[in-house]
């Protein structure tokens, strides 16, 4: 049994892996999907203090109470952020690191240093309150604001990911205007320490490409 961690990208929550979930439960593994501090169900606890640091210790928080071992991490989007710092805090606690489509930081990068100029203009789009980002029209109706912070503040990270087992990158390549996650693609493409695959396939990669995503999911504990 494999216990997976599912973080979701912005605006979102937990319930963005209800497929997944039940997929990978009917397999007999442990499945823990979180919504992020602010978010979605949690958004009540929306406030202009929440950002990365915030989420990085959810993940942490619930690893530690869960009593979790040998986790293989799984972050969608900007959740690549949160479980990069939380694998490093609790490096321990942690077996292998998936990305789905996802930005994969180090050490000083934020969200903001990352992605392209029109996702830097939808992160600026802040609402009346001027902390929280707008969930995109295409997005789920479940989705909510995305806390402003948790895109701008720069990750610290004490160490590199080369300590955990595996890494899997799983690129979309569908992308209408270009997809953001293009230049990390490119730098771990070729990388041996990386598996990385590309699929036809768009950014929810949980809605457009099920069967591929569970079975590198699986693949990814073996």
């Amino acid at each position: 049994m494999t216990t997976y961690v599912l973080i979701p990208g912005a605006c979102h929550g937990g319930w963005c892996f209800d497929r997944l979930t039940g997929q990978l439960r009917d397999r007999g593994h442990r499945v823990l999907p979180l919504t992020l501090t602010g978010l979605s169900e949690r958004k009540h606890l929306l406030h202009a203090g929440v950002n990365l640091d915030t989420h990085i210790e959810d993940v942490v928080r619930v690893l530690q109470a869960e009593q979790v071992e040998h986790a293989v991490l799984v972050g969608h989007s900007y959740g690549g952020m949160v479980i990069t710092g939380a694998a490093d805090r609790v490096p321990d606690l942690v077996d292998a690191l998936v990305y789905l489509d996802a930005f994969v930081p180090e050490d000083g990068d934020s969200c903001w240093s990352l992605t392209d100029d029109r996702q830097r203009e939808w992160y600026l789009s802040v609402g009346e309150t001027g902390y929280a980002v707008p969930p995109l029209p295409f997005f789920d109706p479940r989705a909510s604001a995305h806390p402003l912070a948790t895109l701008l503040q720069s990750i610290r990270l004490d160490a590199d990911l080369s300590r955990f087992r595996r890494r899997d990158y799983v690129y979309a390549r569908i992308w209408d205007g270009g997809s953001p996650f293009e230049p990390t693609y490119r730098r771990l493409v070729d990388d041996p320490q990386w598996n990385v695959r590309a699929l036809e396939s768009k950014h929810d990669l949980m809605r457009d490409a099920p069967e591929e995503l569970l079975r590198i999911l699986l693949d990814a504990a073996a």
